[in-house]
């Protein structure tokens, strides 16, 4: 069995080689123009950097072009998946059908991983688009733990779940707060948005605030808790789960390198013995518990329940 992988999301080039050092295995990176809810921006010039230096230390890096595309952004994609291959990019995360058909003729040796975050609820749905040409499929965040199992364990293709970080809750294609901020008079620059860690969506009656950004893909309203299942890892990692993914999204980089380093240390524990995990897993919660912002605790998400609401 081979070590499960560690995915991250950088947030620019500098981060590659100490993520690296941290332990982390693959990147996403990319374009918000193509590129869905993206840890930080990489333009095409920040993409070549950062495979040349994954590569240099043998990681792999995987570029998004996972939006929801509409007609006038087709003509686009072929353009960008022959580029994605210039770059030697290790894989590409799509979503929609129009990537996978433009790359079957832009970049048809281009490895795929199938990643919608909600459609990938079961093995028949992992297995079809495996069959259309998906190498990984990234399994929704709104599944249980034994759903997860079981679709390992018939999954023709690799498979990635996320482990820790925040998940998104609600998505428009309209820029909601730019909308609202036009309507008042006042000047936003929507670009700017996703950098901000300060904008919330505040419910009184269940007492959370829920994180706000906007990109050029829409609004995003993100969960008042981040996911962490650091000592919960045994089942996965038994059954074969192929990737782990630390989401870094409105994080900043001292935080993933934490984060990173302490997933990576439970990884080796498992690999190396079992029950070496088990008798550390709980230290290794506290660790992340010490770094964990005061206004995000931590929870399961879905991985034991059917609702968190």
């Amino acid at each position: 069995m081979s070590k499960t992988e560690i995915l991250v999301t950088p947030y620019k080039v500098d981060d590659i080689l100490p993520l690296i050092e941290a332990g982390a295995d693959a990147f996403v990176v990319g374009e918000e123009r193509y590129g869905l809810r993206l840890a930080g921006e990489f333009n095409r010039e920040d993409v070549k950097k950062a495979i040349e230096l994954a590569h240099s230390k043998g990681k792999k890096v995987y570029v998004a072009m996972n939006a929801i595309f509409h007609n006038e952004k087709l003509e686009e994609l072929k353009d960008y998946l022959r580029f994605t291959v210039e770059a030697n990019a290790d894989a590409v995360i799509f979503g929609d059908p129009a990537v996978l058909l433009s790359a079957r003729e832009a970049a048809p040796e281009m490895k795929l991983h199938w990643s919608t975050e909600t459609l990938g609820t079961n093995w028949y749905s992992v297995n079809y688009w495996g069959r259309k040409g998906a190498k990984r499929a990234v399994l929704a965040r709104e599944i249980n733990m034994d759903a997860i199992v079981e679709i390992a364990e018939k999954s023709e293709v690799e498979i990635e779940v996320l482990v820790h970080g925040m998940t998104c809750m609600f998505q428009s294609k309209r820029s909601l707060l730019g909308n609202y901020f036009e309507y008042q008079g006042k000047e936003m620059e929507i670009e700017n948005r996703k950098t901000q860690k300060n904008m919330f969506l505040h419910d009184k009656e269940r007492g959370n605030k829920y994180p706000i950004f906007e990109d050029e893909n829409g609004t995003h309203i993100m969960s008042p808790n981040d996911v962490c299942i650091i000592d919960e890892l045994q089942d996965m990692l038994e059954a074969g789960v192929d990737s782990f993914k630390i989401d870094g999204i409105l994080k900043d980089i001292e935080y993933l390198i934490a984060v990173t380093e302490i997933y990576r240390k439970a990884i080796d524990l498992y690999f190396e013995d079992p029950d070496l995990y088990e008798d550390e897993k709980a230290d290794l919660l506290t660790k992340l518990e010490e770094i964990q912002p005061a206004n995000r605790s931590f929870d399961t998400g879905f991985y034991f329940k059917e609702t968190v609401y």
